[in-house]
């Protein structure tokens, strides 16, 4: 169904049909005993039907109204009973399917399922001086097919790569985005919503043959501007899933503490979930926790904090029980300008906390410094992270042939050894993961060569995938409507003296 809906049958057909990602065999990481997940959930409960959620958007408001709410029309304000969030609650599904251009690249959202997606960024970043600039259109689309060619890379995020393009005005920046990941890469991707141009991308996607996820984000504390209401309306009528999302900054725009924070930023996610399944019952949503603590010093939110990974715990462990997909969105994020040690640690770290405490979608390959810059090197180093957690997850298989014992008697002491055996070469690729650009030469074998470290490694990487990888293009006359849409959406923005 080209307006975004997934029947049962055709789920079926499909359900094979996905792209893998990894699983997480190992029991998640917790941090909350049940009586605190059941504190956070009262705790959220009461600010909905108490202080409510300001929601300026008067369509929405009726809903709610008509729907048991207790609305303040001039105030914009809504109060959401307990007993509505129960109910909606259990309308969104707990794992879906999202159709891509390609089935291979089709996705099944929540449960044990982890996928990695992109951190965008407004520019690139010289290598050299670190220094950063508007990209090129053609940069923009190669970065899009380095994404394309990556094993462990299975979403693409809105403005991903890059917020700036040289030569596209602002206003067409998001569409152009979107048509270059759909002409550039047949992976699913979230889009984002500004000025109506979420109107074009879906569009866009239909000529595709893709579903496309929307995007619904929160302006803390406790706001919904009308834009991002309209999005959600316009990607549920739709009948795509939506990415809602927060922002809150801990001490800036939520409670300091990571406790209440966590509260706002559920209310703010619950509210539009209400909204959905108001709308259209069944409607598939993903709850995106995207949230740091406020730097006291510069005022600016703290990139790559440890304080991110707590709140991502809590965040997965209290939405299990909720049974709604996540999305951890601040993992690929770093305080630092380059790609460095810093930048590594940063972001391996929250990555495999958010992976070992359930996260389902963890935004992280790409991004450099905060939302500020972006490298496709970035995210080829960001792959072999994947990689490496995607391993991690998968857990130990214990079964009588791993467990070796008949070989290990076979073989026995000094001078045994199982470099020979046909079981090592059975197993040791099952077992190892092996990463793509790092520096795996033993010592003198580095000390004779070039003495290359792993961003040497990637460049070469990088350079072999735009020698080589060849996305699935789009047919003449889908890439043609493509076009055309986009000069719609120019007229549009012309008509209204935004270009």
């Amino acid at each position: 169904m080209m307006n975004g809906e997934i029947s049962q049958e055709a789920e079926r057909k499909v359900i094979n049909m996905v792209m893998k990602g990894f699983t997480r065999n190992i029991r998640a990481l917790e941090i909350l005993t049940d009586e605190q997940v059941e504190q956070f959930h009262r705790g959220t409960l009461d600010v909905l039907n108490e202080t409510g959620i300001r929601i300026e958007h008067r369509k929405a408001l009726e809903l709610f109204g008509d729907s048991g709410c207790r609305v303040n029309f001039k105030k914009k304000q809504v109060r959401i009973p307990g007993y509505l969030v129960e109910e909606c609650l259990q309308k969104a599904p707990a794992s879906f399917l999202i159709k891509a251009r390609d089935t291979k690249n089709n996705l099944k959202v929540g449960g044990n399922t982890v996928y990695f997606t992109t951190f965008p960024g407004m520019k690139t970043v010289d290598l050299d001086t670190w220094e950063p600039r508007v990209p090129t259109k053609k940069e923009n689309d190669d970065a899009v097919k380095i994404l394309d060619a990556l094993d462990n890379l299975h979403k693409l995020l809105c403005y991903t790569p890059y917020f700036e393009i040289e030569g596209v005005p602002s206003v067409m920046t998001i569409p152009e985005s979107v048509a270059a990941k759909i002409r550039n890469s047949t992976k699913i991707q979230l889009t984002g919503y500004s000025k109506d141009c979420e109107t074009f991308n879906i569009k866009m996607a239909r000529v595709a043959g893709t579903e496309i996820m929307g995007q619904c984000c929160a302006s803390p504390p406790l706001t919904f501007y009308g834009d991002a209401i309209e999005s959600a309306f316009r990607f549920v009528e739709a009948g795509f899933p939506l990415h809602i999302s927060t922002g809150d900054v801990f001490g800036g725009t939520s409670p300091a503490t990571l406790a209440g924070s966590m509260i706002t930023n559920n209310v703010e996610i619950i509210a539009i979930i209400v909204l959905t399944q108001l709308l259209k019952p069944g409607t598939r949503v993903v709850a995106a926790d995207f949230v740091f603590p406020q730097n006291m010093r510069t005022g600016s939110p703290a990139f790559g904090a440890i304080g991110c990974s707590l709140h991502h715990v809590m965040f997965n462990q209290i939405w299990r029980k909720y049974g709604v997909p996540t999305n951890n969105a601040s993992v690929g994020l770093s305080s630092s300008k380059k790609i460095d040690f810093q930048c590594g640690y940063e972001r391996a770290t929250l990555a495999l906390l958010a992976a070992l405490s359930g996260g389902n979608i963890i935004q992280l390959h790409g991004g450099v410094h905060g939302e500020l810059t972006y490298h496709p090197i970035q995210s080829i180093l960001d792959d072999d992270i994947a990689g490496m957690i995607g391993r991690f997850i998968k857990g130990v298989e214990v079964s009588e042939e791993t467990l070796a014992i008949d070989l290990i008697k076979e073989v026995g002491p000094i001078p045994g050894f199982y470099l020979d055996k046909k079981h090592t070469r059975k197993w040791w690729k099952k077992e190892q993961f092996i990463p793509k650009v790092a520096d795996r030469l033993t010592y003198p074998e580095w000390l004779k060569g070039d003495k290359k470290d792993a961003l040497a490694y990637a460049k070469e990487k990088m350079e072999e995938i735009l020698a080589t990888h060849k996305p699935i293009l789009l047919s003449e006359g889908q890439d043609k409507e493509i076009d055309e849409i986009l000069e719609e959406a120019r007229r549009y923005y012309k008509e209204k003296g935004m270009i």
